[in-house]
């Protein structure tokens, strides 16, 4: 099967193309023929080595890490799907990954039926940012008249975290360009900051939670506008000890990791906030549940652009220069 892989980190070299051997299923397993695949920051990362440390991988490796497609075919315990079944998913890093080829096996927890008011492409750009958002409001406890700060509302995060605020009735403030704030308003977002030429952190105040999607400088401050006992939650920088243990890795590297993220602990101690790193991981639960709010028109996919299969390194540097408003996909066929 056609593929885009690694067979090392490399920050400069272009992803691999060529044939790879379609995988095998287990008897759990789903074999889905690949119509879309999203790309998304931890693409780039996985690629870079990055975050090897706490999500080491092996090689050769099929980057893409969630998409949509057409189940091809199952294992003899499979209850919950069927050849032919219309499905978006995430696979989880047992899977080794893998969407952007022509075929990948997961397990029945890591896909769901797509919503049906969606097309394959429109599905695609869905998994990973929606169960990101729907984990980080989960541990948060977010509710109805709560404040959240959202950073870089354009983003294929942003756009549906501020959906899925305003969907549980949060107050929502985002930074953005202010090219981006039209439709950042279209989707629901209250407080609108131009990153370029305000500081967020003299503006917002008394927030109950922030999702922190930027580097370890606006994590910090960030702080600086959560109301004492209030939550930051980031997926980008500064792994916290909790999540090393919850992860299994060893003693070598939770060491590290605590060292490493001794700063951020103790300003969060010194401003009374409850600080954590979040990595998502697959749910079919989770995905059913946010089909069913797509279903009921309360969350719309943003996509900025589609590119064709053989464009899928030129996807990835448009990804990289931070440029795309919403997702960027890739046409697999």
């Amino acid at each position: 099967m056609k593929s885009f892989y690694i067979t090392k980190y490399d920050k400069t070299s272009p992803l691999k193309f060529g044939d790879l051997p379609i995988p095998d299923i287990s008897a759990d397993q789903v074999l889905v023929e690949m119509h879309y695949a999203s790309l998304n920051p931890i693409d780039f990362k996985i690629k870079h080595g990055d975050i090897k440390m706490i999500l080491p991988m092996k090689f050769p490796l099929i980057l893409g890490n969630d998409g949509s497609g057409i189940v091809s075919k199952i294992g003899k315990n499979v209850k919950h799907f069927k050849v032919g079944d219309e499905v978006y998913l995430r696979p989880d890093k047992n899977s080794g990954i893998g969407t952007l080829a022509e075929f990948i096996a997961v397990g029945e927890d890591e896909l769901a039926l797509k919503p049906k008011n969606l097309s394959l492409e429109e599905a695609a750009s869905i998994p990973l940012v929606g169960l990101t958002v729907w984990q980080i409001y989960e541990r948060a406890g977010l509710k109805k008249g709560q404040k959240v700060f959202i950073q870089a509302g354009s983003g294929g995060v942003g756009t549906f975290a501020i959906q899925l605020a305003k969907y549980l009735g949060a107050e929502v403030a985002t930074t953005a360009s202010p090219k981006s704030f039209e439709m950042l308003q279209h989707l629901g977002a209250d407080i609108l900051i131009d990153y370029k030429t305000q500081n967020f952190e003299d503006i917002l105040k008394d927030y109950d939670l922030v999702l922190n999607t930027q580097d370890e400088e606006t994590l910090l401050k960030s702080m600086k506008i959560l109301k004492p006992g209030g939550k930051i939650i980031s997926i980008s920088v500064v792994p916290d000890e909790q999540f090393a243990i919850d992860s299994g890795v060893n003693w070598l590297v939770k060491f590290v990791i605590k060292m490493r993220s001794a700063k951020v602990i103790k300003e969060a101690r010194k401003r009374q906030v409850d600080y954590s790193f979040l990595l998502m991981h697959s749910s079919r639960k989770q995905l059913e549940e946010i089909t069913s709010i797509i279903e009921e028109r309360k969350i719309k996919p943003v996509i900025d652009k589609v590119f064709p299969f053989n464009e899928t390194n030129e996807a990835m540097n448009y990804l990289e220069s931070g440029r795309a408003k919403g997702k960027v996909l890739v046409k697999i066929r």
